[in-house]
């Protein structure tokens, strides 16, 4: 696969399967489209800090790939993270941690997108917990 090459979602479950990271944590991609990309992980004990909340170094992970993933939907699997920012709005508690990214502004070296993150519940219902932002750029050189 080239660099310029856009991937599908069984490549990009790919690509993150391939993170070991990703795997200890049990992140899986939901959406992978034009544009768009949606991880979700599950909110088990051993992610929660102190209090019984979901650690915030999980959301920071979560919105960081989903972010790089939306990016890369549009730029090419090359790409790295150039920086990101997370905002948190309330504790993250429930039975999965939703987050949904989505580009804002994408050139042909680097994108802009943005990040909210759910905890949802067992039955469904959604709380927004943090929103993120962040710039995606290539790795290729020309």
């Amino acid at each position: 696969m080239t660099s310029t090459e856009i991937l599908d979602i069984a490549a990009a479950t790919q690509v993150l399967d391939s993170q070991p990271f990703s795997r200890v944590i049990g992140a899986r991609l939901v959406e992978f489209e034009p544009g768009r990309a949606t991880l979700e992980i599950d909110i088990r004990d051993d992610l929660r800090q102190q209090n019984g909340f979901l650690h915030g170094g999980v959301l920071a992970y979560a919105a960081d790939n989903a972010l790089t993933f939306a990016a890369g939907s549009v730029l090419g699997p090359a790409v790295l993270t150039g920086g990101f920012s997370v905002n948190y709005l309330r504790p993250a508690r429930g039975g999965t941690l939703r987050a949904q990214a989505v580009v804002v502004h994408a050139g042909r070296r680097q994108a802009v997108a943005r990040c909210d993150l759910y905890a949802v519940s067992p039955e469904g219902e959604s709380v927004l917990c943090a929103v993120a932002q962040g710039t995606v750029m290539t790795t290729q050189t020309s």
